[in-house]
This record gives C-alpha cells, structure tokens and sequence, in this order.
C-alpha cells in the first residue's frame, strides 16, 4: 500500500516529495468526474512500473494505492527514484 496526497488542477503531473507522511504528487487533471484518480493512476503506474490500483480516498486528497508485486523495500526505493 502506498498513501498518496494528491493536489489536482496543477499546472503539470507531478511527484513533487513528501506531506504528512504521503507522497504529495500533483496533478493537472481538475477533481472533477474521477479524472484527477485517473491522471494519478496513469502517472504513478508508469513511474513505477507496474499497474497500481486505488484502494480508498477516491474523493479525498489523501488516498490508499495498492502497488502489487512490490515488497516494502522495493517500493520505497523505487519511490525516492521518482520522487522529481
């Protein structure tokens, strides 16, 4: 599991560090109709290399992502390599 917190209507898709122990990433998509879930979901899979899966949040700023096939130590490290 991977917490996320999110900040749509960014001027570009990005993962910009950390907040309150989340990855903060923003999004250029706007909250509306599930696209900000969508562009996430799309950024982060291809960040990280492997399809991820919303879990919970879907309408909060913080929100649960399901990384399958990625062990603790695997996932961490791959997310300081992609932190921009």
């Amino acid at each position: 599991m991977l917490t996320v917190w999110v900040v749509p209507g960014a001027r570009s898709t990005e993962i910009v560090g950390f907040y309150g122990g989340a990855l903060r990433v923003r999004v250029a998509a706007p909250p509306e109709h599930g696209r900000a879930n969508t562009a996430l979901i799309a950024h982060l899979s291809e960040r990280l290399g492997v399809r991820v899966r919303l879990m919970s949040g879907a309408g909060s700023r913080r929100k649960r992502l399901l990384v399958p096939g990625l062990n603790v130590e695997v996932l961490s490290n791959r997310v300081d390599e992609i932190v921009d």
